[in-house]
């Protein structure tokens, strides 16, 4: 469950009679409420191995996001950081789709994921024949969607100079009612919880925790796992992907979140902050956007070990206050997501005047 799947699950709460199409379902890998929903796959949930290698079938998603029949529907709303906003609608129906980015595989983030070291040779090189279909497939199949919104102003930004689209900006919900400060003391640890992926740049807070004698635990897990074990430092201690409790608990008892990479949005420093926990956050994308620096959080701005160091060395000297956390993170709250996202279907849905 991370930040696109808790984004789901508040729109079935504001659509509860509403059925999921999706590329694939891998069952008991979501919350219960979503489970429980009519869901519908296509032909990738049949491919060998796809619950492990659904990554290497890629270029194959266009064509599964168009395969879904959706010819009953006068209202779709897809949820789309890949393919999912490229459905189409039948003809008179209305496509919104909430964007938490432009395929970030194939723009600006190419060498984060198939670039050198990250990829095998043979994946390279298919995706250096595959991205140019893949780059014109995404812009070309924007002018399906009716209106877009945007998960972060950043986000809309991307959305304006690949698709050539204004997007109307939702922040995605944080569950403010779950995620609560606690009783006991804080800072034993600081913290990261992430998708352990290459654009999450874990590894540069690694090497910033080199030698620090600062403890540092990771929650998360992802294609990085095995090389980030292997090059970790001893300050390091990897939890795996962890339930909602325990990560509260770990949110709780934290001095500090770091997210060092370049966010769509980054629903972790917010998490953190209902928690009463300060962010250190990259100083691009989304946590700019969320992390008030030197009041809910702390900014750097190199993307190099020394300078997270830095920072994070800086912890020792500055005093957050829980209260202004707390509130600042009220201003991410499902409730505030489900008012502004009605609004914009409200807006879509209203007839349009007649011309004068």
């Amino acid at each position: 469950m991370r930040g696109g799947e808790k984004v789901l699950l508040s729109l079935l709460r504001l659509f509860p009679g509403a059925p999921i199409h999706t590329l694939l379902h891998l069952k008991g890998s979501v919350a219960d409420e979503i489970e429980s929903r009519a869901i519908h796959t296509t032909f990738v949930q049949r491919l060998p191995d796809v619950a492990r290698r659904y990554r290497h079938y890629l270029p194959l998603f266009p064509a599964a996001a168009e395969s879904m029949d959706l010819r009953g529907y006068d209202l779709l709303i897809s949820t789309s950081h890949c393919v999912a906003k490229g459905v189409k609608a039948r003809p008179g129906g209305l496509h919104l789709c909430y964007c938490f980015t432009p395929m970030r595989y194939v723009w600006d983030r190419y060498d984060d994921y198939f670039g050198p070291g990250r990829a095998g040779p043979l994946t390279r090189l298919v995706m250096r024949a595959v991205a140019p279909y893949l780059r014109r497939w995404d812009r070309r199949s924007a002018a399906r969607v009716h209106h877009f919104a945007a998960d972060s102003v950043y986000v809309a930004e991307r959305i304006r100079r690949y698709y050539a689209r204004e997007a109307e900006v939702i922040y995605p919900p944080v569950d403010t009612e779950f995620f609560t400060p606690g009783e006991g003391r804080a800072g034993a640890y600081d913290l990261v919880v992430s998708a352990l992926a290459p654009y999450k740049r874990i590894g540069l807070v690694l090497e910033a925790y080199r030698g620090s004698g600062l403890p540092l635990k990771v929650a998360g897990a992802g294609p990085e796992e095995a090389r980030l074990r292997a090059v970790a430092p001893p300050e390091v201690t990897f939890l795996g992907t962890v339930p909602d409790l325990e990560l509260r608990e770990l949110y709780r008892g934290a001095r500090a979140v770091i997210m060092p990479g370049i966010e769509d949005f980054g629903i972790v420093p917010v998490e953190a902050m209902a928690c009463g926990r300060p962010a250190i956050v990259f100083g691009e994308g989304g946590g700019t956007e969320t992390v008030i620096d030197g009041e809910t959080g702390l900014v750097f701005h190199e993307p190099t070990p020394r300078a997270l160091r830095q920072v994070v060395d800086s912890l020792r000297t500055v005093r957050f206050n829980t209260r202004a956390l707390r509130d600042r993170a009220q201003a991410f709250s499902e409730a505030v997501f489900l008012r502004r996202f009605q609004t914009f279907v409200a807006k879509a849905l209203a007839p349009v005047p007649p011309s004068c």
